[in-house]
């Protein structure tokens, strides 16, 4: 019978193991993400002085700065899924990726020291974002892995955990860089 006790205790033990490691995997995601919610929040901050400066320069990319206005206004938007969330900040790098690249067109802009400030500014949150999301998809990835290895997959089908999606570059940020065209324009 002390066999059999043992036995039960064991597997007892084993499954509050697994239990507090998914539930510790997928609290690490929430954390994580919340980290990158911040920083894009931050950046979403900085959007609208960076088009209030800049715009008056560049009325030619008038319809760029409604898009990176019109994105800002959807992801501070109240109950916006995760998903959509990852989806929005792929647009708004695409978006402020073009207007600093149309701030290069305009000497007397590039020379503004507000606008400098504010280029300077975005880098490093861009920067901040960037590292949030390597930690980011590392925690998905380990929180993945659980669920869906032998023996958590078991424990956390029963708690109805699901996959998560990690953060990926767009197929335009994939695309080789054409080096002649910036030397070009």
């Amino acid at each position: 019978m002390s066999t059999n006790l043992i036995i039960l205790g064991v597997i007892v033990i084993a499954l509050i193991l697994m239990y507090n490691s998914l539930v510790s995997k997928k609290n690490q995601v929430q954390n994580i993400f919340a980290g990158v919610d911040a920083q894009l929040k931050k950046r979403y901050d900085l959007i609208p002085n960076l088009v209030a400066t800049v715009s008056k320069y560049m009325e030619h990319e008038k319809s760029l700065f409604t898009e990176v206005t019109k994105l800002r206004a959807e992801a501070n938007r109240p109950n916006i899924s995760d998903e959509h969330k990852i989806a929005l900040d792929a647009k708004v790098s695409s978006a402020l990726g073009s207007i600093m690249v149309a701030v290069e067109n305009y000497p007397e802009l590039k020379a503004n020291e507000n606008v400098m400030h504010l280029q300077a500014s975005l880098n490093e949150v861009e920067e901040q974002i960037s590292a949030a999301r390597r930690a980011y998809n590392q925690a998905v990835t380990d929180y993945n892995n659980a669920i869906e290895m032998f023996p958590t997959n078991f424990m956390a089908n029963a708690m109805n955990y699901i996959k998560k999606d990690v953060f990926q570059i767009t197929e335009n940020e994939r695309k080789n860089v054409n080096v002649k065209e910036l030397f070009n324009s």
